[in-house]
């Protein structure tokens, strides 16, 4: 077993060993830093696992989740980009299926762990759904966030722990990427304690 998945529960390890030849690099650095509550920014070229590097310590957490948790979003996936979201919604199916399935084997329950979309394609009746039952990882836009923070939904982020902002390259020298540093401040004013943020970039 490679000692950078020692970290993890016994069904994420052996899941991801199955599933992987090893870890990536940048998965490597990312566990370390990430594990350990600090903030990370993990650049690396396409390819190199940055979705898991970012996500798999906080599935780990929300699989490791024995008692009932309060309703209410965990992790943030922020992406300028709405077909990337997308993309990594079905990139996150994968290993929520994959540990599932390996706890069960391996005789360990695991709560179902919820994923939700909301852009600007979102339909209000899919609005007033995440609003109702709102999923543990939310994956969004910046503009999306700006106007969950400003209506009723910001109540559903009261209970964010992580937020992982995607290309952050694309955002970080532009009026885009100011009002998105806004936005974030503003969630952390909602939160016992500020969240963890984790930047991916090419």
């Amino acid at each position: 077993m490679d000692p950078a998945l020692e970290r993890f529960s016994p069904a994420t390890r052996e899941w991801f060993a199955g599933a992987f030849p090893a870890p990536t690099p940048a998965q490597t650095g990312a566990w370390q830093a990430i594990s350990s509550g600090r903030h990370a920014l993990v650049v690396a070229p396409t390819g190199s696992g940055k979705t898991l590097s970012a996500f798999l310590w906080s599935l780990d957490r929300l699989a490791e989740s024995r008692q009932a948790r309060s309703p209410g979003t965990r992790v943030l996936y922020i992406s300028p980009l709405k077909a990337l979201g997308v993309d990594v919604e079905r990139n996150l199916r994968s290993p929520l299926v994959g540990i599932t399935q390996t706890a069960k084997r391996l005789g360990i329950d695991v709560p179902s762990i919820s994923v939700g979309v909301r852009s600007g394609d979102t339909t209000s009746a899919d609005r007033r759904l995440l609003l109702r039952d709102p999923p543990d990882i939310l994956i969004t836009t910046p503009e999306s966030l700006y106007l969950m923070l400003t209506s009723a939904a910001r109540e559903t982020l009261s209970g964010v722990e992580t937020v992982i902002v995607d290309e952050i390259h694309a955002l970080a020298a532009t009026k885009r990427g100011a009002h998105l540093a806004v936005s974030l401040e503003r969630l952390d004013a909602l939160l016992e304690k500020p969240a963890q943020r984790i930047g991916l970039s090419a």
